[in-house]
């Protein structure tokens, strides 16, 4: 290897290559044309010019190295060169979060992408502020989220659901950690207990009310109480830190060499 570049960290495409992912299923020397908001981003923002690398992901058979072919005022023709990696394998948790206001939604949905989440869905409890979701906005968040840290899976997120409609018909394999702030086992020692798949729930800033508590406990054997430590969180920092723990204790985290 002449310039000391190691075949792990290919000199193309640069690391500094911009990333997208596109609707369409990618293969070898197959051409893609890419419109609106991405064509803008490519030709006005980025810079790119015939010959750059660009990568795509498809959400389906992973990550690609391209090479643009041609810039136009509205469009950027682009030839499939090579796969980089397969889609990755995703760990089996789901984040149930309670509907917040935009913004702070917006941070559980990008972290929770950042953190590798399966599949993310958005619960309506009584004490939410929110009971709407943008879903169209959601997934944009998700998918630039996705494109910053180099996934190569898109997060499911689903619609909106009311609490007891999620508990009504909860799938009978996956455990449901939830986090009640009337306390609960240490979250960490609770994960470690239960293989996947599992799911975590978090409610909005006013907690679960009795009933939906109650409700929640009544799933014997399937949901568990968790605590996340001594201090009260913000409703999105519980879902980071859970999440983070999960991924530590249970999930892709882990060094499986």
């Amino acid at each position: 290897m002449g310039n000391h570049h190691s075949p792990r960290t290919p000199v193309w495409p640069p690391r500094s290559a911009p990333r997208l992912f596109v609707e369409k299923e990618l293969a070898k020397d197959t051409h893609i044309s890419l419109e609106g908001n991405q064509a803008h981003y490519l030709g006005r923002v980025m810079r790119i010019a015939p010959g750059d690398a660009v990568i795509l992901c498809d959400n389906v058979t992973g990550e690609w190295a391209t090479s643009v072919i041609d810039t136009g005022k509205r469009s950027v023709t682009l030839k499939v060169v090579e796969q980089l990696r397969a889609r990755e394998d995703v760990p089996d948790f789901w984040l149930c979060a309670a509907l917040l206001k935009k913004d702070r939604f917006d941070q559980i949905l990008e972290k929770a992408t950042e953190l590798g989440v399966a599949r993310i869905q958005p619960v309506i409890t009584r004490r939410c502020v929110a009971d709407k979701l943008n879903m169209d906005r959601a997934r944009m968040v998700v998918t630039e989220a996705a494109e910053q840290c180099a996934r190569t899976a898109l997060p499911e997120v689903a619609e909106p659901v009311k609490l007891d409609a999620l508990l009504k018909h909860w799938p009978g394999d996956r455990v449901l950690f939830f986090a009640d702030e009337l306390g609960g086992e240490a979250a960490a020692t609770r994960f470690a207990q239960h293989l996947p798949p599992a799911a975590m729930l978090i409610g909005p800033e006013g907690g679960f009310d009795d009933q939906e508590r109650s409700a929640i406990r009544d799933m014997v054997g399937r949901a568990v109480p968790i605590s996340l430590g001594p201090r009260i969180l913000r409703a999105e920092t519980a879902a980071i830190a859970g999440t983070a723990l999960w991924m530590g204790a249970m999930g892709d985290w882990q060094n499986k060499e």
